[in-house]
């Protein structure tokens, strides 16, 4: 098991980051509800999972009861329905996977990554 080494997702600019770093390394967004509890069994299920080292995959974890507008940014920018919790795998700009609630696993995650 190898420690996700969160990025914080803040700003509708870390999008377009997220797109551009997406063409060299995938990108990883976690939406997670702090009021939640599905969220938080989901993000620890994944922690216990996780084997993928940091070079596999830029990790970015999204708190979206503060930052709502921001989800709904990522859900219409990728194509994708909100969900909470959610994971999104970007590679090359545009959304290949994604899983919510207890679907949600570190293996699929890794199998899409290709580690």
């Amino acid at each position: 098991m190898s420690k996700i080494n969160w990025l914080q997702l803040q700003s509708r600019s870390q999008i377009e980051e997220i797109i551009e770093h997406s063409k060299s390394v995938p990108c990883l967004i976690f939406k997670h509800s702090t009021r939640c509890s599905i969220s938080s069994l989901a993000q620890n299920r994944l922690s216990k999972g996780w084997s993928l080292a940091d070079n596999d995959v830029l990790p970015y974890h999204l708190d979206l009861i503060a930052h709502r507008d921001l989800s709904n940014a990522v859900a219409e920018q990728f194509g994708v329905r909100h969900e909470s919790p959610q994971v999104l795998l970007i590679k090359d700009g545009r959304c290949v996977y994604d899983a919510s609630h207890l679907g949600i696993s570190a293996t699929d995650i890794a199998s899409q990554v290709g580690a």
